[in-house]
């Protein structure tokens, strides 16, 4: 009998991603050792469960028993190494039985990611960037690519039509907001153009606006503030996507709240009418994505202030100042320095507190933080606590991580323990929670009706995923860089543009 399955059909992938792939704003590191053991539990415990199943590997790992085995196994190797702190609550028989993994893993949320990319299709390639030379460079690992006689054929593996399967096929995903990675004007590897193509097309399969697009700004670069209001009335944006910390020199780091670039920003940006900011936090990015001196700004100091001199203005916080040097823990009020915490005293130090107009967003955060049970209770419990409830928000930083679907399905069934509850003050991961989390909070900042997008018998994007079911292929792929070599890629080719210039 013929492999239906073009992808991996051999069945090497699975659905939970276990490697080591960041999204190119901070350096992968090598996995844990329990991390490692988890995969080959996992591989050895797909075989068993699919040979007693009477199903191939790769037909078992597309299937949510793949994806209860992968979470099963993460709890044995978390618990192996005393990582008690969380775990993924689901029952054991989830692996082999369809109705328990269903009721434990099926969709019961309206998911809104708001940070989302892809870049530009190859035939949009002229000319080499920073950006496309990295990717060349990753690809020649992991091939994806269906162009190889085009120059660019590479840059397929990130464009929209791989998006569109990823997001809105591959996952459970409803809606979803696309972004843009740190680049001056002139360089940026997704134009406003494709952007709004791809939004076009997603949009085109319903009635419902299932992807909307920020606005992309850096303040400290000259002309940015002026292109704003072009930007506004020519891309119907919902939103602005900055970076404190982004830069070629030391010269171009700025504060939210300072008088040079951030006050201005923010005037700008009450001027505009579109008050929603999405400003990249924490995940310091490494030379030369920004001057050496520019390190500073990824700190979350000015966050608090910044809002609460602009009431109006909501500030979400992407990537919630997460810093990769330092592992999550219980925060201890007046002594962070960095990452989480260094959000969450600007907050309470700002009088603040929860409920405010600073939101916590989880892109690449979640994504590195689920492998490791301890530090995901913390992050997602101190959020919880410190910021509110209804200000930790949905986002996975994908594509490079591929498909969300492994993330949610983490989510949807991660718990933080009754110890770490009583211990850190900590709430339980209700259902509630986890509805608002996903996308009912985030829906109320950018003006979406939640219940537009439940799933009819004749709505189309059902239509469309029930057609596509049967013959689902999933990649399990990520697409970000995995080692340091891949990474230094792009900072080789800006060392020598910057050399040269």
């Amino acid at each position: 009998m013929k492999n239906k399955y073009r992808n991996d059909p051999e069945g090497f992938r699975l659905p939970i991603k276990m490697d080591s792939t960041t999204n190119g704003e901070y350096l992968p590191e090598p996995l844990p050792s329990h991390v490692r053991k988890t995969w080959k539990t996992a591989m050895t415990w797909a075989t068993e469960n699919a040979r007693r199943l009477g199903l191939g590997r790769r037909e078992f790992l597309v299937s949510l028993g793949g994806a209860a085995t992968c979470l099963l196994a993460m709890n044995r190797a978390g618990a192996a190494v005393g990582q008690t702190g969380g775990k993924f609550d689901l029952p054991e028989d989830a692996a082999l039985d369809l109705q328990s993994a269903q009721a434990s893993l099926g969709k019961k949320e309206f998911i809104f990611d708001i940070q989302t990319h892809h870049f530009d299709p190859p035939d949009n390639w002229k000319a080499p960037t920073d950006w496309s030379k990295l990717f060349r460079k990753i690809r020649e690992h992991a091939p994806c690519n269906i162009l190889p006689n085009h120059p660019f054929g590479y840059m397929s593996c990130l464009d929209g039509q791989t998006f569109v399967r990823e997001i809105f096929m591959d996952s459970d995903t409803d809606a979803a907001v696309l972004s843009f990675v740190p680049s001056m004007d002139t360089s940026m590897p997704l134009s406003y153009a494709e952007a709004s193509a791809t939004r076009q097309i997603v949009n085109a399969m319903s009635d419902n606006k299932r992807l909307l697009l920020h606005g992309r700004v850096i303040p400290s670069i000259e002309g940015e503030l002026e292109r704003m209001d072009e930007v506004v009335e020519a891309w119907d944006i919902v939103a602005w996507k900055t970076y404190t910390q982004y830069g070629e020199d030391n010269e171009r780091g700025w504060w939210l709240n300072d008088d040079k670039f951030g006050r201005p920003f923010l005037e700008k940006v009450r001027a505009s009418g579109v008050k929603t900011i999405c400003c990249h936090k924490g995940l310091p990015l490494p030379f030369p994505l920004m001057g050496l001196d520019n390190r500073q700004y990824r700190l979350c100091h000015d966050v608090g202030p910044a809002a609460r001199e602009y009431s109006d203005i909501d500030f979400i916080i992407f990537h919630s100042g997460y810093d990769p040097n330092m592992p999550e823990g219980p925060f201890t009020p007046g002594s962070p320095q960095s990452g989480t915490d260094s959000l969450i005293q600007s907050v309470l130090d700002s009088g603040l507190g929860g409920g405010s107009n600073v939101y916590a967003e989880l892109g690449a955060t979640w994504a590195k933080i689920m492998k490791e049970p301890d530090q995901a209770a913390h992050l997602i419990g101190k959020l919880l606590r410190y910021l509110g409830e209804d200000n930790v928000l949905w986002g996975t930083d994908s594509l490079f991580y591929g498909s969300p679907q492994d993330q949610i399905q983490a989510f949807r069934t991660f718990q933080i323990s009754e110890e770490f509850q009583e211990k850190f003050g900590y709430p339980k991961i209700t259902d509630d929670i986890r509805a608002k989390v996903f996308g009912l909070s985030s829906a109320k900042i950018y003006g979406i009706a939640p219940e537009n997008y439940a799933r009819t018998e004749t709505d189309p994007v059902t239509l469309a995923k029930g057609a596509y079911f049967d013959q689902r292929d999933p990649s399990f792929r990520t697409y970000g860089p995995k080692t340091r070599r891949d990474f230094f890629k792009l900072a080789s080719a800006k060392i020598r543009k910057l050399g040269s210039g």
